[in-house]
């Protein structure tokens, strides 16, 4: 129709004259201006009002009273504003303070910020590992006052270090041990193998406790009382040894130990054993066996629990407790079930040992349990108690009573929430409820596109309200089809043959006609019949599913609050460790987390280090459900040995260590003096070594300012201020082909008004331009903070005083001496820059802004470079670049998200390039070929773990975790390939363990290959290029 084709044309027309292909949007803004077209071009086009900006820290220079240029005589230091002035801040702000400006007022400026800073320093305190420096400092091998020590993991020990640990921590073990003393006789008559050996491992034992409560160093080594374990534990086919195997071969050792002290006045009598006492409980079995009852009493040391089906600790150990249930005719009546186990003794400190590994009989294989078991921090023994039986068992049987109720009403409830015979169901009040809205619709007929735009024609005289039309969402292809109020629009200047033409409509059915489902005929009697019928059950059918839900709530509670009676709450135990395993069945790493008596908060004890930790870090790590990290060990502690940790370590800890090393044999006391005096001598050694070594690298500019604010002496104040302009120099240097340009724009300036007139336009002019592209909003392919160094200043709000020295200095470069005009307006650049002392402006910060804006700078080279190298498949030097640019990246953030680029960028470019270099990995280690075996071997040993460690921190991304679990999946899946030879599992058994090792070693990643800095032009013509070559997916090289 010929409206329609009108419209269209105008539509046509707007889009182009305005560049919006918003149909719709365009058509509102045509109705508003009463289809005049320039009106509604206008109306789209025109510029709202500005709404009033805040001053930044640096302004627009509209005033430069109280600046080093503001020196300039007052006739020529006014001048003219730049053209867009309009869109710079409204406020008049000079864009530097007076060089006298109180200090205070730059303190409190900063504070809010160094706040953030510290916070998220404190944040990110903990790092798994670090890439910086090929050596650590020999002070991070000392102790940190009162701090608990680590211990060396000597090749595949973690298991023994969180076992050592959590017993270490424990004050009366602690005791034991380091009292453990056998007389002379005793060890002379000692002649067994085992006896020996057990003695042996005691002495080392107390050794290694000794220097755990003495010693300065940071970390202890356990090599000595390994060795003596590792004849034992010694298997080809297991490099890693299991923590309860561990345990229990640990306390069997001790108890024989102990007894030899024992038989000296009570032989053979165990109950007289400490580690009994401390470690050994006993439970009675009651049940009814083919008829016939038996009871049973059992000693137990670390009581094993499955996991698979259960949901918490308490559900566990009800499970373990009870067994079975027998026919009650057979039964006597005080057992119920076909067994029943009661704790008829339980020990100071209890055990539960998880079994997380189970037999896969398909594959041949052991597998690991993945599933999340919850356990609480204090934990009530009471209702496996046998003084309890009675109680207990009619608690079970309410319990019993209450889930069979529950069953039956969910079943109730779900006949309910899911009605119907077909396949699909559906809610019972629902379905009522659609019924009711079906009777109670009227047929409705649409009306013919005549009669429709007759009716609208009566309407469209009044000019209709621009935000009524704007409101409207329906694109202009559904009101053309339609043929309703948008159409009418038109067909009011539309001629009588027009309108003719619109009557003449094809016949439609009445179905087509109705806009909803609707009876054809129902009379008022029959709807109101229905609808008090379907309202009356609709209603009952609810309130019938709202008691269902209300009693199978009360039923949960009930259930929940069963054992909550304060008879049952008489025998807390409280959680003192949780012992890790991340990994698979075959391979993995342990830690510890320990509750500190004293500081009264969760440590985390993961080889070398000891670190703090929470309730919260615990359960995303132990509970198990979310990554192949769970807790494989709890070790819970009696109220008595509670409170006995707690009164013994009154006090600061470092005085508590004291004294228990003053009480120590003299031997001990001894050893622990020999210790620290070989750490005195290995830190004179390393020194040596340190100051012996050649430097391999020309140091940067950010280390030398280092070295030099670290100098004593009467000119350290000068030779740190002329590092500091070594940095600011070179980013003057970098814009200098900007800066002579804005040199080149005063030529009329200096002949008329001299040459400070020069400077003080050109100065104006160019911080105008500058703070002009601050303002622009960025886009994917370009980030002006590349261009210039003020660009990144002003957007982060750098105070006025550092914006403005920086610029004053471009200008005072040495390298601007093209011309006499140059030369000129450089050296009273200098001149005025001269006047500027320390006290004027802050150096330090200074300093400060210049070395972020030369990492920034770093991070977008190596962010750039890894991007490029990744496109063209080099992944082994792509992602030595990403990593460091991320690492690098993360400082800047924490000081704003505007001080680096953007994170997300690089991890997602980090972890392809990580995934695909695993790829390669594999394969090479797979094909089995020598000289490709030890290629994939190196990529993972050098590149891929030391990676992976460092993602592996603790506020690691889901996307980032998804990925070290693919690839530590990818090399756990070669384990017990019945296509690789002995030798090659062998190797991948050596590997395993420091892949799925989450020890915080220092791991060292070479820096990559130093980049000549590029022109900002370059640099941002090279962001461009690989920006739009990711979106594009092309590969793409920058020379």
């Amino acid at each position: 129709m010929r409206f329609r084709e009108d419209c269209q044309v105008l539509l046509n027309q707007m889009k182009e004259i305005t560049g919006i292909q918003d149909s719709a949007f365009l058509l509102a803004a045509l109705k508003a201006a009463d289809g005049d077209l320039m009106e509604a071009v206008t109306f789209l086009t025109e510029d709202p009002t500005p709404e009033p900006v805040q001053s930044p820290a640096a302004a627009e220079p509209s005033a430069w009273e109280g600046s080093v240029v503001g020196k300039l005589p007052q006739d020529v230091s006014t001048v003219p504003a730049p053209h867009n002035q309009d869109n710079l801040c409204t406020d008049t702000v000079r864009p530097l303070e007076s060089p006298k400006a109180p200090a205070a007022e730059r303190d409190a400026a900063e504070r809010p910020q160094d706040a953030h800073s510290a916070e998220n320093k404190n944040r990110s305190k903990r790092k798994r590992c670090e890439v910086w420096g090929e050596n650590p400092k020999q002070n991070d091998w000392r102790r940190a006052d009162d701090w608990p020590v680590g211990m060396k993991n000597i090749g595949n020990t973690c298991w023994f270090s969180a076992v050592i640990q959590s017993l270490f921590q424990l004050p009366e073990f602690r005791r034991l041990v380091l009292g453990y003393s056998l007389p002379q006789n005793v060890l002379e008559s000692c002649h067994s193998h085992t006896g020996k050996r057990n003695i042996a491992f005691m002495q080392e034992l107390q050794c290694l406790f000794a220097l755990m409560l003495g010693t300065w160093r940071k970390f202890v080594d356990p090599s000595a009382a390994l060795e003596l374990l590792r004849d034992v534990f010694r298997s080809a086919e297991q490099p890693q040894q299991d923590v309860s195997e561990f345990t229990h071969k640990l306390l069997d050792w001790l108890e024989d130990a102990f007894q030899l002290t024992v038989n000296v006045t009570s032989p053979g009598d165990k109950s007289e054993n400490p580690m009994v006492q401390l470690f050994y409980g006993t439970f009675l079995t009651e049940g009814v066996h083919e008829g016939n009852s038996f009871s049973k009493i059992e000693t137990f040391g670390q009581y094993p629990l499955q996991v698979n089906g259960y949901r918490n600790l308490n559900e566990c150990l009800e499970g373990a407790m009870v067994e079975g249930e027998m026919d009650e005719a057979a039964a006597s009546q005080s057992v119920k079930y076909g067994q029943e186990r009661w704790f008829t003794k339980l020990p100071p400190v209890l055990t539960f040992e998880l079994s997380r590994f189970e037999f896969n009989q398909s594959l041949g294989q052991p597998e690991k349990i993945h599933t999340k078991l919850e356990f609480p921090q204090t934990m009530y023994m009471d209702r496996y108690l046998y003084c309890n039986k009675d109680l207990i068992q009619m608690k079970r049987e309410e319990m019993k009573r209450l889930k069979e109720k529950m069953v039956t009403l969910q079943q109730k409830l779900e006949r309910y929430m899911e009605y119907g015979s077909g396949p699909a169901r559906f809610p019972l009040p629902d379905m009522l409820q659609y019924v009711l809205e079906f009777i109670a619709t009227k047929p409705t007929v649409a009306v013919s596109c005549a009669q429709s735009s007759q009716t609208t024609l009566l309407h469209s005289q009044a000019k209709p309200r621009v935000l009524d039309v704007l409101s409207q969402p329906n694109s202009i292809k559904e009101r053309t089809d339609t043929g309703t109020e948008d159409e009418a629009f038109f067909v009011a200047n539309s001629s009588p043959q027009q309108n003719s033409d619109m009557e003449l409509q094809p016949p439609v059915s009445p179905a087509e006609l109705s806009e909803h489902p609707a009876p054809h005929v129902v009379s008022e009697e029959e709807l109101n019949l229905v609808q008090t019928c379907l309202q009356r059950w609709r209603n009952e059918i609810e309130q019938d599913v709202q008691d269902l839900k209300e009693s199978i709530a009360g039923i949960n509670l009930c259930i929940e609050q069963m054992y909550c009676d304060p008879l049952l709450q008489q025998v807390p135990y409280h959680l003192h460790a949780v012992l890790v395993h991340e990994g698979q069945a075959n391979a993995g790493h342990y830690w510890a987390f320990i509750y500190d008596q004293t500081r009264k908060r969760w440590l985390k004890y993961n080889d070398i280090s000891v670190t703090e930790s929470s309730w919260d870090e615990l359960e995303r790590e132990s509970f198990g459900g979310l990554r192949n990290a769970s807790a494989y060990c709890l070790m819970y502690i009696s109220d008595q040995v509670s409170r006995v940790g707690a009164d013994g370590d009154e006090g600061p800890e470092a005085r508590q260590f004291q004294k228990e090393v003053e009480a120590l044999s003299p031997e001990l006391r001894h050893y622990i003096q020999e210790d620290n005096w070989r750490l005195e001598q290995e830190a004179e050694e390393w020194d040596e070594e340190q100051s012996c070594k050649i430097p391999q690298m020309e140091p940067s500019p950010t280390s030398e300012l280092q070295d030099l604010s670290s100098e004593s002496g009467p000119e350290q104040s000068s030779l740190c201020e002329q590092s500091v302009r070594s940095l600011s120099s070179e980013h003057a240097r970098i814009a200098k082909e900007q800066t002579a340009k804005a040199i080149a724009n005063t030529a009329d300036a200096y002949e008329k008004n001299g040459v400070e007139a020069a400077l003080c336009e050109a100065f104006h002019e160019e911080y105008s331009r500058l703070y002009l592209l601050s303002k622009e909003t960025p886009t994917p392919q370009n980030d002006a903070r590349l261009q210039h160094v003020l660009i990144y200043f002003l957007q982060n709000n750098a105070p006025q005083q550092v914006v403005e020295r920086t610029l004053l200095e471009q200008f005072a470069d040495k390298n601007l001496s093209y011309d006499e005009r140059s030369i000129s307006i450089m050296k009273v650049a200098r001149a005025k820059l001269s006047e500027i002392g320390p006290d004027d402006v802050d150096m330090e910060e200074y300093k400060r802004w210049h070395e972020d804006y030369s990492l920034f700078r770093k991070v977008s080279i190596y962010l750039l470079t890894g991007l490029e190298l990744y496109q063209n498949r080099k992944y082994q030097e792509s992602l030595t670049y990403l990593v460091y640019a991320y690492q690098s990246n993360t400082k800047l953030l924490l000081k704003g998200t505007n001080r680096g680029v953007s994170e997300s960028l690089i991890a997602l470019y980090r972890r392809k390039c990580l995934l695909k270099l695993n790829e390669v990995a594999a394969s090479l280690f797979v094909s089995c070929e020598e000289a490709h075996v030890s290629e994939g071997v190196s990529i993972l040993n050098e590149l891929i773990i030391p990676c992976m460690h460092l993602m592996n921190n603790f506020e690691i991304s889901k996307e980032d975790l998804d990925a070290i679990e693919i690839m530590r999946n990818r090399w756990c899946s070669y384990l017990g390939r019945e296509d690789m030879d002995a030798k090659l599992q062998m190797k991948l058994g050596e590997l395993l363990p420091r892949l799925l090792d989450g020890s915080t070693e220092v791991i060292v990643l070479k820096e990559p290959p130093k980049i000549r800095p590029n022109s900002p032009y370059d640099l941002c013509s090279r962001f461009a290029a690989v920006m739009e070559s990711i979106h594009g997916a092309s590969a793409v090289a920058v020379k």
